[in-house]
């Protein structure tokens, strides 16, 4: 963990390495390395993949792996990512380790060896300010974790907007709380949902070329539903949440309070629509 650490400081914070990163992570190379994950010849990998993980194979479906990402992108036994019955329940969306935060004007997320405001990330001041004063979810996903992700409610969706990914190689971007080196790529969804109100659901890809793979375009969408899959690479999903459309279980505000994330599964409830819950009435808070 201490090398991994000393080679992303290496790749991130110096000249040299963000020279690097630019053909280690252009769109051609990635596409290579992706097809070959795509194809038999990629089969090798899984067995020490697997080992390294240690992932229990017992716990997803039956598949004969066709090639790498087929392994990576399994399907996990339904019953062990069930869905809460009461429909006023925030449910996690995927599996990983969650922060939370609230959104100020200046809030600055880290995300993947980079930093993000609310707008930058989104890509536009106007999208952005209908979350000002709400809240954001962070889920950081590990190699190990299940790369599936569903919609955390019921309504209707926009149509994916995809944003590519950007190297500033040796003049890195000045924000607010220091140089930005990277902009990861990532795909935004904004949702009509019953209980929550307007939210937004962005997917950021790994490194700059992330390999996000969203199934439906602008259309109804179901509280549970698959909603798409991340393949090879490390990930985060980040879920917005307009001022008082939710409130928090006390745990993971508690947990976020000291920088520290929580793991959470997908259909894992994380907390309750306004007017329901431990705290009724309450707008949600969060102080980080």
């Amino acid at each position: 963990m201490a090398q991994q650490e000393r080679v992303l400081r290496f790749l991130y914070h110096t000249v040299p390495g963000r020279m690097l990163l630019r053909p280690l992570t252009s769109r051609g190379l990635s596409a290579l390395a992706g097809r070959f994950l795509d194809t038999p010849l990629s089969k090798p990998l899984i067995k020490p993949f697997l080992r390294a993980g240690k992932i229990d194979l017992g716990d997803y479906l039956p598949e004969d792996y066709r090639c790498f990402n087929d392994c990576f992108t399994r399907r996990i036994r339904p019953e062990l990512r069930p869905i809460p019955a009461e429909e006023a329940a925030l449910i996690s969306p995927c599996d990983g380790r969650l922060t939370a935060y609230p959104i100020t004007g200046d809030t600055v997320l880290p995300i993947k060896q980079s930093r993000y405001t609310i707008s930058g990330l989104l890509g536009s001041e106007k999208l952005a300010r209908p979350f000002r004063d709400g809240l954001c979810l962070v889920f950081r996903l590990c190699v190990d974790d299940y790369h599936r992700y569903c919609c955390f409610d019921s309504g209707t969706k926009s149509a994916n907007i995809f944003l590519p990914g950007k190297l500033h190689t040796v003049r890195p971007v000045a924000l607010a709380a220091g140089p930005v080196f990277t902009e990861n790529c990532r795909e935004f969804t904004l949702m009509k949902t019953e209980h929550f109100g307007l939210a937004a659901q962005i997917e950021v890809g790994a490194l700059l070329v992330g390999k996000i793979e969203n199934y439906r375009g602008a259309g109804p969408m179901t509280r549970g539903q698959e909603k798409g899959r991340f393949l090879y690479g490390g990930s985060t999903v980040v879920l917005l949440l307009r001022k008082g459309a939710a409130t928090l279980r006390p745990d993971l505000l508690a947990a976020s309070e000291t920088g520290a994330e929580t793991r959470v599964r997908m259909g894992e409830q994380i907390g309750w629509a306004a007017g329901f819950g431990p705290e009724a009435g309450k707008e949600t808070q969060c102080a980080v």
